[in-house]
């Protein structure tokens, strides 16, 4: 695995394997030191051509822990704004010696034409690309749920899958590069998904997609959910009305303070809510559900800087076939010992 550009592409050991790396990073994010020597003198560049915070400083905190050095390269003012091309940048980029590139673009397939070109010879991480795919997000929702499914069970989340979790994902899925990306992870996990919205937000060929589709919400969840994540309403992607109003969209597919409720009396105590960010309050989710104790949204973000980590030490940490990713794990088990 040279690059991570898909979760479709993540055969089920791969992706076992990162969240099990991710695992042992989380353990040096609680010490007082929070830091490894393993990318020491690696270059991580964070090419943005879309704006992002959180994505953006979660990469570099992830590199930043792993002693590699960031470079932030941003579009809004820098000679892409001035014509410059994506092979032009990226050649920029290769001669000062980039070692990996985490690139963010509104083009669909922008981050794939990158890495199968002769443009860069450096490991490519898609952070989200167009209305495509984001598998960082995928995987720290995956890392998410899989402590939550261990721990009911009682067992350690190391090696665990999602089989049996019923996991619902509702909201503006045509626009949603995460709902896209979470689909095939958790399925490749074992995870039971429902996809639930309008049929407007539902993109054409979803019926081909490993999952099911539902358009009322109170429907799935009082047929029985584990995880309920919320998409965020992508209103600057939106060029026609694809819903009456946003009062009548919070009404049918928003998580509000009713169906919080309605968990309780389903006796649904185990469910929890999810949502990748940013939010929209009040419209696809209610503040109450979005701080209430079921709420993950802050160990998504949290979890987020492990699993990146995860990814980069397992793309830079030398040979970067599949079968080197099952002993990077146990090399960075070393590694983090060894800095204690």
């Amino acid at each position: 695995m040279k690059h991570l550009l898909s979760t479709q592409d993540l055969s089920f050991e791969n992706a076992v394997r990162i969240l099990d790396t991710a695992e042992e990073m989380a353990a040096v994010g609680e010490r007082e030191v929070k830091k490894l020597p393993a990318l020491r003198g690696r270059t991580v560049v964070n090419l943005f051509f879309e704006d992002s915070t959180r994505t953006r400083i979660s990469f570099e905190a992830a590199a930043k822990r792993l002693s590699a050095d960031v470079i932030n390269f941003a579009a809004k003012g820098s000679s892409v704004s001035k014509g410059e091309s994506l092979k032009d940048t990226a050649q920029t980029l290769s001669a000062m010696g980039a070692d990996a590139v985490v690139i963010r673009h509104w083009a669909s397939g922008a981050p794939h034409r990158l890495a199968a070109t002769d443009w860069i010879d450096a490991a490519v991480i898609n952070a989200g690309d167009g209305t495509h795919e984001h598998p960082t997000q995928a995987l720290l929702d995956a890392f998410t749920m899989r402590r939550h499914w261990a721990k009911l069970s009682g067992a350690a989340s190391i090696g665990a899958d999602l089989s049996g979790m019923r996991v619902a994902i509702a909201g503006d899925v045509l626009h949603s590069r995460v709902a896209r990306s979470n689909v095939w992870l958790l399925r490749t996990l074992g995870a039971d998904v429902t996809l639930v919205a309008p049929p407007t937000l539902l993109p054409i060929g979803v019926e081909s997609w490993p999952c099911k589709v539902n358009y009322n919400l109170d429907e799935v969840i009082e047929g029985g959910v584990d995880s309920v994540m919320m998409l965020r309403v992508q209103g600057e992607r939106m060029n026609a009305s694809f819903f009456p109003s946003t009062r009548e969209y919070s009404r049918r597919w928003g998580f509000d303070d009713n169906r919080l409720r309605s968990l309780d009396t389903l006796g649904l105590k185990d469910t929890i809510i999810m949502h990748p960010g940013p939010m929209n309050r009040g419209l696809e989710i209610s503040s109450a559900a979005a701080d209430s104790p079921r709420s993950t949204v802050l160990a998504q973000v949290r979890n987020g800087v492990s699993v990146r980590m995860a990814a980069l030490y397992l793309l830079m940490s030398g040979d970067t076939r599949e079968p080197a990713l099952a002993a990077a794990s146990g090399t960075a088990a070393h590694s983090m010992k060894e800095s204690k």
